[in-house]
């Protein structure tokens, strides 16, 4: 089984260009699927599945309390699965076809008042190549709003300090983002020494590597963003995509044309991007209930 999981994986990879968190992910929801076949319905391929042993499966997860977006995902990993072993010739029909994801709540965007977000940007203020490290990382993420993924992968080749743009690179494309004043300021102070200090190898492309020389990992600036949230004491859960949603909605807030913040954030559809219109408009019409006389 873990074969042909690994084998759409490539397939995926290789045909769908899909992202190594996305791989990573179904692979995971993947083996655990074959381990609950394997170990506890006694099944030794995937042949030998029928579609009541997949919903036992997906009822397995709820009794389990696992979370309505991870059942989902789930589900995903198994209907992606079986369509390619079907194509493959290696089951006979596609017995995924009848699972039907929870319905998932859609929660309103996590966005941080323009007090906090400088509050949180002033915290790394010494000249410590960490603190300076740290400074140019979160002023640029505020500055573009890049996925966490994408600032920690970013090469010093994909910055343009003279023009002020930064180079991104996801799964599908590549995109170019302006950055301001205060982004190059931070930028600039880091490349002019600190990012030496801190890389092992000085040949490296790394534009920000973590304290052992190498380039830093998803956990490693979720710690920092916890810790500079902490010292500023901001209270709500802030997580690297509650700037992402931040910059979003304040660049609406502030008149941004709707379709020049979806080029930014790399969203493919605009629907998605249309979240921080309705949120923008949902907070005026609670500053008018509170505030007008006649409301």
């Amino acid at each position: 089984m873990e074969q042909q999981i690994d084998a759409l994986i490539q397939y995926m990879h290789e045909k769908k260009n899909t992202s190594t968190n996305t791989e990573l992910s179904y692979r995971r929801d993947l083996i655990k699927l074959a381990d609950y076949l394997q170990s506890t319905l006694g099944k030794k391929n995937f042949g030998e599945v029928t579609g009541e042993d997949l919903k036992s499966y997906v009822q397995h997860m709820f009794d389990n309390n696992a979370a309505p977006t991870s059942i989902s995902r789930s589900i995903a990993s198994t209907k992606a699965l079986f369509s390619y072993l079907l194509d493959q010739g290696i089951v006979k029909e596609d017995v995924a076809l009848t699972l039907k994801s929870p319905k998932i709540e859609k929660k309103e965007p996590s966005i941080m008042s323009k007090k906090d977000v400088m509050k949180l940007l002033d915290q790394p203020s010494g000249n410590a190549p960490k603190q300076v490290r740290d400074k140019a990382m979160l002023e640029l993420l505020y500055a573009t709003g890049i996925r966490v993924s994408e600032l920690i992968n970013l090469k010093t080749s994909d910055v343009n300090l003279s023009m002020g743009f930064i180079v991104c690179h996801d799964a599908h494309k590549e995109r170019i983002i302006p950055f301001g004043a205060k982004a190059k300021e931070s930028l600039m102070n880091y490349l002019s020494g600190a990012r030496d200090a801190m890389l092992e190898d000085k040949n490296s492309q790394i534009l920000f590597a973590n304290c052992s020389g190498e380039a830093m990992s998803r956990q490693g600036f979720w710690k920092i963003i916890k810790y500079y949230a902490k010292k500023a004491g901001i209270e709500a859960d802030i997580t690297p995509h509650t700037l992402r949603h931040s910059f979003a909605a304040h660049l609406v807030e502030n008149g941004a044309d709707l379709r020049s913040v979806q080029e930014m954030l790399g969203h493919s559809d605009i629907s998605t991007t249309q979240i921080y219109v309705n949120l923008t408009q949902s907070r005026l019409r609670e500053v008018y209930d509170k505030a007008h006389p006649r409301s």
